[in-house]
C-alpha cells in the first residue's frame, strides 16, 4: 500500500495553516511540512495519517492497513 498524504493549498499562510490544522484535528492526520510558499505563488502543507508519522528517530511508526 502507498503511503497517504494529504495536501492543502490555500492563497494566504493563514488560510493555509486553518484549513490544515482542521483536517489534522478531522482525519488524525500530523503535519510534516508547515505552510510555505516556495513553490509558487499559493501557499501548501502536507500532512500524513498519525499512524504513518515520522518517530523521533526519523522511522515511521506503525501502520494500520484495513
Amino acid at each position: 500500500m502507498d503511503d497517504v498524504v494529504f495536501m492543502v493549498k490555500a492563497k494566504s499562510r493563514a488560510a493555509c495553516q486553518a484549513q490544515l490544522d482542521r483536517l489534522c484535528a478531522l482525519l488524525d492526520a500530523e503535519v510534516v511540512t508547515l505552510p510555505t510558499d516556495a513553490i509558487g505563488r499559493d501557499w501548501v502543507a502536507r500532512a500524513v495519517p498519525a499512524t504513518k508519522a515520522p518517530t523521533a528517530d526519523g522511522s515511521r511508526g506503525p501502520v494500520v492497513s484495513g
